[in-house]
């Protein structure tokens, strides 16, 4: 098992109401609740900037090749349309 640190948060009352209930209709303990909240977020958040990372240091690359916006805008304005446009390419 590995070692847990103990963190102090303020609440809103209103949210610590809805903390309670819930631990109480789960059967879990605040703590363990708050946890899983914490770590669900952190994953997600730690997954969402090294995407923007990677993507930012593509976009950077000397090689990267782009599509002009006037291209994509038109190609979006055709959707749906009966001469929809095939997507721009590089």
């Amino acid at each position: 098992m590995s070692q847990s640190e103990v963190v102090t948060i303020r609440l809103t009352a209103e949210i610590k109401a809805k903390l309670d209930a819930l631990a109480q209709s789960t059967r879990r303990s605040k703590s363990w609740l708050a946890a899983e909240a914490i770590a669900l977020y952190v994953e997600q958040e730690s997954w969402q900037i090294q995407m923007i990372e990677e993507a930012v240091a593509l976009a950077d690359n000397p090689q990267a090749q782009w599509i002009d916006s006037e291209d994509v805008e038109a190609w979006l304005d055709s959707w749906g349309m009966e001469d929809e446009k095939h997507a721009p390419c590089v």
